[in-house]
């Protein structure tokens, strides 16, 4: 069973539905007790970062997180949930993250070396690069998938970067290590290719159940 933390800032009902369609059991929860029976879950998310992480702090469901996450659960951040799985965030403000994987978020400047303007945020469908194996890429190519962002990651450590896509710099479009992962654009969102990701997280999660 996934759990789908609810901390009041996720788009929880386009990711619930999408587990819904896949006939993958799901909890949408907050409270720690019920959470904690999940086999791994979802950190969806959509906003500000600062206010997120205030809300995660506020709940405790921060030290929740890395408590699963040191007892081995996998871990699904989404979008600002993939954000918050950094170190800090430059958005309203420097924030501290949950520090789970190495780099920070920054603005897109809005402007390319060559001095044009192009638009933030980031919106709609662009194409995926893939830069290492991951099993959530398990009967996945190359296709395009579905973004809404005006922050980005930024990491110098590229063991992180399982995928990328372009938007005058590179966008780390889906990351992980060992057990945490995170994508920048919305699966529940992005045709086959998001939807088969999700159940390929699911089937791992499974997988880590037995």
């Amino acid at each position: 069973m996934i759990g789908i933390i609810d901390y009041g800032m996720g788009n929880l009902y386009s990711v619930s539905k999408a587990l819904e369609r896949l006939n993958v059991p799901y909890i949408v929860e907050s409270d720690q007790n019920k959470l904690s029976q999940a086999d791994g879950f979802i950190l969806p998310g959509v906003g500000s970062f600062k206010d997120a992480m205030h809300m995660l702090t506020e709940t405790k469901l921060d030290s929740f997180i890395h408590e699963q996450v040191a007892a081995g659960k996998p871990l699904l951040g989404i979008c600002l949930g993939m954000q918050l799985l950094f170190e800090e965030s430059e958005e309203n403000g420097l924030t501290a993250g949950l520090k789970l994987l190495p780099g920070r978020v920054v603005r897109f400047t809005g402007m390319t070396k060559e001095g044009k303007r192009y638009k933030v945020p980031h919106m709609g469908w662009n194409e995926l690069a893939f830069h290492q194996s991951s099993p959530l890429f398990d009967g996945v190519e190359r296709g395009h998938v579905y973004f809404v962002h005006s922050y980005y990651v930024q990491t110098d450590d590229r063991t992180v970067l399982l995928a990328s896509a372009q938007y005058d710099v590179e966008v780390p479009a889906v990351v992980g290590r060992g057990k945490i992962f995170g994508t920048q654009f919305h699966p529940e969102k992005s045709g086959a290719l998001g939807i088969r990701l999700l159940q390929n997280y699911a089937r791992l999660v499974e997988r880590e159940r037995n």
